[in-house]
């Protein structure tokens, strides 16, 4: 073999490697992150014996690939029914949002179905894991719990235990003495990543690795881990809310758009298969200001409540503060309302939010979003039983959104029995009347937020 020596370089947040400096990573973007590593050979590679012959595609075995249930049922809805022997998880999240709790939840389960579980903290004392264990009520003969931080004593219990399961926590704090640097950097979580990887590929043990997150809430450390590893999920919640959106952003054995729903408790954590209910306020009559929507997470329809509110001010510039919302979308909605819809917002504050931490982002919530904020500066209330749904262009246009027929049937099982929707929704499902918008003025028109500006114009005449 013929070997030529070159300088290599390396991106130090994401670990891609170029073959000269750039000022700028072109995988992550980051500025000023590639640096030199030395040099490598280049080798020309020859043909190998192969490790396993290949066969046709319909005689390879599937029973060793089957799906185990962890228990948790909102867990699995996420993972695609369960763990697959072999397949390597990462949990990511922020500090406090109930990470442990989950999967002591779920290695509790395990244990209980499918035999002995290893948790391996490296951030917490094995007696401080202990403490949480008992008060979630998670403790079972087969779970095991050990303190470890090194690459090397985590395999070596790996062996002592013979585990069915393997939780590590976290990626971040493992380190292996075989290669240089801190542990959390680059290189080293690069490194313990590719050993838990291979190690559960070898013995088909399905291993879940807990994650740090960055300041904007991405997956902390190199990109390559998201690239090793076979399911990526995202942990997400308010400090304030005990509600826990569990997301899926990579699934090789599933859809990665799913989403699972829990409840942090003080005695545990519980899956909420039915979470409509918590982004809704219940009253007895209608309250100006309000409009219900109904969103798409991953495959699940939920309702959610959008709330406006419209003051007057004495400021130059009037505020507006948003909740739960994108504040980029907000601002063209309300520049669309003022502009199409004729609704005077000059000198006026404008709050919109949403009910029981919920995130609205999806395009089908613009419509819910002007006509609650036109309720809100009219005084008049919008029709308890009604949902809206359409997205809202520039020109005031009203847009046909995706699965209608399945979000209307989420709002009929919940009581609501009116819906303003885009022309050609599509078949609607028994009890639910529609109420169809070509426009912002017809939207307008339609549910009487127009009748102030009419009866003004009726006094000028």
């Amino acid at each position: 073999m013929a070997k030529t020596a070159r300088p290599i370089f390396r991106c130090a947040e994401c670990g891609h490697e170029v073959a000269k400096w750039f000022g700028r990573c072109p995988e992550c973007q980051a500025w000023g992150s590639i640096e030199e590593r030395g040099t490598a050979s280049a080798t020309r590679v020859v043909a190998g014996a192969p490790t396993s012959a290949a066969r046709p595609i319909g005689e390879v075995d599937i029973e060793s690939a089957r799906a185990l249930s962890t228990g948790v049922s909102e867990f699995d809805r996420v993972l695609g029914g369960g763990l697959v022997p072999g397949a390597v998880v990462l949990l990511a999240g922020e500090p406090g949002v109930g990470k442990s709790t989950l999967l002591l939840e779920a290695a509790h389960r395990w244990a209980e179905s499918h035999g002995r579980c290893l948790y391996v903290t490296g951030e917490e004392s094995a007696g401080q894991v202990r403490l949480r264990a008992e008060r979630t009520g998670n403790l079972h003969a087969e779970m095991y719990l050990a303190a470890e931080s090194e690459l090397s004593a985590l395999l070596g219990q790996v062996d002592a235990v013979k585990p069915s399961m393997l939780i590590v926590d976290s990626i971040q704090t493992m380190s292996t003495v075989s290669v240089e640097g801190v542990p959390g950097g680059v290189t080293q979580v690069r490194t313990v990543a590719s050993g838990l990887i291979a190690m559960a590929k070898e013995r088909g043990l399905p291993v879940v690795l807990v994650g740090h997150v960055t300041k904007d809430g991405s997956v902390a450390g190199p990109r390559v881990l998201e690239h090793l590893v076979d399911v990526v999920l995202q942990f997400e919640g308010d400090r304030h809310s005990s509600l826990r959106l569990l997301r899926g952003i990579k699934n090789r054995y599933g859809a990665a758009d799913e989403v699972g729903c829990f409840e942090l408790r003080d005695d545990g954590i519980v899956g909420v298969p039915d979470p409509s209910g918590l982004f809704l306020t219940r009253r007895e009559k209608a309250v100006e200001g309000t409009c219900v929507t109904v969103i798409v997470e991953g495959k699940r329809p939920m309702l959610g409540e959008v709330q406006a509110l419209v003051a007057k001010t004495n400021l130059p510039a009037p505020r507006r503060a948003v909740s739960g919302l994108d504040s980029a979308r907000i601002s063209m909605a309300l520049a669309v309302l003022e502009k199409r819809g004729k609704v005077n917002l000059f000198q006026k504050d404008v709050f919109t939010a949403t009910v029981g931490g919920m995130r609205l982002v999806e395009p089908a919530a613009d419509l819910a979003v002007v006509l609650a904020v036109a309720s809100a500066e009219r005084e008049i209330a919008l029709p308890a039983d009604l949902v809206v749904l359409g997205e809202v262009g520039l020109a005031g246009e009203i847009r046909r959104v995706n699965g209608v027929g399945k979000r209307l049937t989420e709002a009929a099982r919940l009581g609501f029995k009116k819906a303003l929707v885009p022309p050609d929704h599509g078949p609607l499902p028994d009890g639910v009347r529609a109420l169809v918008a070509h426009d912002l003025v017809s939207a307008l028109d339609v549910l009487g937020l127009n009748r102030r500006l009419r009866s003004v114009k009726s006094e000028e005449e």
